[in-house]
């Protein structure tokens, strides 16, 4: 599984998880009560700029990670040139840029580890329901599958589009959850070689 800290060491990545995750939340807060184009844009720039300084290398890490939000940024562009409310698609445009950037910054600088301390002991009111070591697990699992998944569906379409002209669409559906299924029985595996999750 791959991890999705960047290994360019900056010094955000010497500042507290918890810090980092609670400026996340005032900045997505901040960025919902915000309905014009200038601030977001203004919010968005801000964002660019804390990656800028560290160097080629890490800004185009950052590139890659929003990767998966172009086809969404597309379709949202698209909806509203039809429509004709240019102001909205900007809004929500900009909005889900600068957040979605802003998470990747945060997860670039932040070790996996350090995120499920915080996450660990936010979660100890649930610790009569649920073992609050099996919830940061069961993040960190689903953190660190996303881009595991992301490649296997690129693999995976590759290989189609090798065979046969055609689009693959839903004919991937298969051997996709057949790899999640058997990526999820090699992490079931070593968690059990390690003594599981206690």
């Amino acid at each position: 599984m791959l991890t999705l800290t960047s290994p360019v060491e900056t010094p955000l990545h010497r500042l507290p998880a918890g810090a980092k995750l609670a400026a996340l939340a005032v900045f997505t807060l901040v960025l919902f009560r915000l309905s014009s184009p200038l601030p977001l844009a203004g919010a968005a720039a801000l964002v660019a700029a804390l990656h800028l300084p560290w160097g080629r290398t890490f800004a185009l890490h950052a590139l890659r990670m929003l990767r998966p939000l172009w086809p969404f940024v597309a379709v949202v562009a698209l909806w509203h040139l039809w429509t004709r409310d240019l102001h909205g698609g900007a809004v929500i445009l900009l909005r889900m840029v600068a957040a979605v950037a802003a998470a990747n910054l945060v997860t670039m600088t932040t070790r996996l580890s350090d995120m499920l301390a915080v996450f660990e002991t936010l979660a100890r009111p649930l610790s009569p329901i649920l073992p609050p070591r099996r919830l940061a697990l069961a993040f960190a699992l689903v953190i660190r599958f996303i881009p595991t998944l992301s490649d296997r569906m690129a693999l995976l379409a590759q290989a189609s589009r090798a065979r046969s002209p055609r689009r693959p669409g839903w004919r991937l559906a298969v051997p996709a959850t057949l790899a999640a299924l058997d990526g999820a029985d090699q992490a079931a595996e070593a968690l059990r070689a390690r003594g599981g999750s206690d």
